[in-house]
């Protein structure tokens, strides 16, 4: 394998992958790379990004490329952030600081999972800068509650609460390791994640004055729901491929609820993203913001805070070739 001095020298996302795999235990690889019983839903996510083909336009002066854009009254470089990854830690010292102090650097932000083994008040006191929370609900509405004020003490201008891990996935590649990541060894009290309800999300946003994001969503049905529930923001994502096996890909979810939503709450999306031109074409079929996963941990077991700013920008460059080559300037102009 080339020798690397250093993530700047890395000129495509591929070398991230090669790195990371070689800084890595077997054990903790599979844990990357692998997803539920059969990783059909895993593979789909790649399928259902790959089958979407451009229609370029040309002639359309597209020297000024923007792809600068707004969340929560601010104003972000990208139209993308990193999820919350529980295990940050076993892929790199420091886990999910690395992924915060990166998005301030890049101007991008980053969701903080409720598992990471640092806590909120670390990554508050590292850097002021906005931060969302992403909480598994592993006690009564006293535990929650706390959680949620203690984020909020530490600058956290946004809610996360994921839906869709109401029973751990069989991850086979890890249970014939015997394998358990850092954050699973620690879950406890599932029985609170089973039993939470749209009741439970509807106390939440009543007594909190922030912006609830609902992580897991996979229907209409459901997206309706969260309309009528005044939810902020729709978070299309099947937890890559590691729940539900035989989902549906993530990507070809998001045009139906686009439609269903009609531009009245944001929606995010994560599932097998791991290009610029990915990210596009998320937005062409009507993504708000696409989340960094799987891509998120190569780089971070790569290089560190450093790795992840070098992935961001070949992320950025890509995305700007590709709106050129599609003969748009602005992320608005881009659609299906």
């Amino acid at each position: 394998m080339k020798k690397y001095k250093k993530p700047s020298d890395f000129v495509s996302l591929q070398e991230f992958y090669q790195v990371a795999k070689n800084k890595t235990s077997l054990e903790t690889w599979d844990y990357i790379i692998g997803a539920a019983e059969t990783e059909t839903t895993f593979k789909k996510n790649r399928y259902a990004l790959d089958r979407y083909a451009f229609r370029p336009r040309v002639l359309r002066n597209v020297q000024n490329v923007n792809t600068k854009i707004n969340l929560f009254n601010n104003k972000f470089d990208l139209p993308i952030f990193y999820a919350p990854i529980g295990s940050m830690q076993d892929f790199v010292k420091d886990g999910a600081l690395n992924s915060t102090l990166s998005a301030y650097d890049k101007n991008i932000f980053h969701i903080l999972s409720s598992t990471w083994s640092g806590g909120v008040d670390i990554i508050g006191k590292a850097i002021d800068y906005p931060k969302i929370y992403q909480l598994y609900i592993r006690g009564d509405n006293n535990w929650v509650d706390e959680k949620i004020q203690k984020a909020i003490d530490n600058g956290f201008i946004a809610l996360c609460l994921t839906v869709d891990l109401d029973a751990y996935g069989r991850r086979e590649r890890d249970l014939l390791k015997r394998y358990k990541t850092t954050s699973r060894k620690t879950a406890s009290n599932p029985e609170y994640q089973m039993k939470f309800s749209w009741k439970d999300v509807n106390r939440i946003k009543n007594k909190f004055d922030l912006p609830i994001i609902l992580k897991g969503i996979a229907t209409v049905e459901d997206t309706k729901i969260c309309l009528d529930e005044g939810i902020d923001v729709v978070y299309i994502s099947n937890h890559g491929g590691r729940q539900l096996d035989y989902g549906i890909g993530g990507a070809d979810l998001i045009k139906s609820i686009s439609n269903t939503v009609n531009g009245k709450l944001k929606i995010f999306f994560d599932g097998g993203v791991y290009r610029g031109t990915d990210v596009v074409k998320a937005l062409a079929l009507g993504a708000d913001f696409v989340g960094i996963g799987r891509l998120q941990c190569y780089a971070a077991a790569a290089g560190g805070r450093e790795g992840l700013n070098r992935m961001i920008e070949i992320i950025q460059n890509e995305i700007e070739i590709c709106m050129r080559l599609l003969g748009v300037n602005n992320l608005e102009d881009i659609n299906d």
